[in-house]
């Protein structure tokens, strides 16, 4: 069974604008930054591409020292259990950031409570004995150092390499994005299920300075034009009929259950012109 994505996906384009708010002590951006900043359209369904059940968006904005992402999630029971740094937060509800690189991407997951997972990918046809990422940093001998073959690693005629064309990238679990920074906020009672909550929001910042694996030639920060291919999702686990039901939303579909598809993320192009003056 294979899983690639259909020809007739669409890719959503966003034009990421600078900013002149300066990040808070917090290392992130005030709710007054964020007022002016398009947000996204709904998400949809990550396979088919129909509108999500809860409304979902995302918006993006940048300044010279780092790129902010800010997810609203309506939901109303407000949930999430994992607590522990790099626990499976795909488990339950989270929202996803997935940044590309070429030859390498991040993933970024963060959950209701604030818990944090991120893994850092290289294509495994790009690591070279002796080659640029054949450094400390990407030890494949660690213990944390895995071959990935995307969701449907292990299953039928993809068991070996993955659906993807490019097969195997080496994953490195322990990998931190140098200098992140998030937040979440709660609109009502997490964990809760006897009250009815407004929903979530997430905000993390990216500095430029921790993206050098990431900035493929590119400058850093951006400049006028500059495009980079970017994953915005939310995951979402419901109970129905007495099991659990993983529903995936995102600013466009990539039309697979895979998200580990880079060439299918969202083209965010950046612009030196100033959200304030649009």
């Amino acid at each position: 069974m294979t899983h690639h994505p259909p020809l007739d996906v669409q890719i959503a384009r966003y034009t990421c604008y600078k900013t002149r708010a300066s990040a808070n002590s917090d290392g992130l951006l005030d709710e007054t930054a964020w007022a002016c900043v398009p947000r996204s359209p709904r998400f949809v369904d990550v396979v088919s591409g129909t509108p999500a059940l809860y409304d979902s968006t995302a918006a993006v904005v940048w300044n010279d020292e780092a790129l902010y992402v800010r997810f609203w999630s309506e939901e109303p029971q407000v949930a999430a259990e994992l607590t522990e740094r790099d626990s499976l937060i795909f488990l339950e509800n989270d929202v996803e950031v997935f940044i590309d690189g070429g030859d390498t991407y991040y993933e970024f997951e963060i959950n209701a409570l604030g818990t944090v997972y991120e893994v850092f990918y290289i294509w495994k046809d790009a690591y070279e004995r002796g080659g640029r990422f054949d450094v400390p940093e990407f030890d494949v001998f660690k213990p944390t150092s895995l071959t990935f073959g995307g969701n449907y690693d292990r299953q039928g005629k993809t068991f070996w390499w993955g659906a993807h064309p490019r097969k195997l990238r080496w994953a490195f679990l322990d990998w931190d994005f140098p200098g992140l920074k998030t937040a979440v906020q709660v609109d009502g009672r997490i964990n809760d299920p006897n009250t009815r909550d407004r929903g979530w929001t997430a905000t993390i910042a990216f500095p430029w300075s921790g993206m050098t694996w990431l900035a493929d030639g590119r400058s850093l920060p951006p400049r006028e034009g500059d495009l980079w291919r970017i994953f915005f999702g939310r995951y979402e686990k419901m109970g129905i009929g007495g099991g659990d039901v993983h529903a995936g939303w995102a600013w466009n579909a990539v039309g697979t259950g895979d998200n580990h598809a880079p060439e299918r993320f969202t083209q965010i192009h950046f612009s030196n012109r100033y959200v304030e003056d649009l």
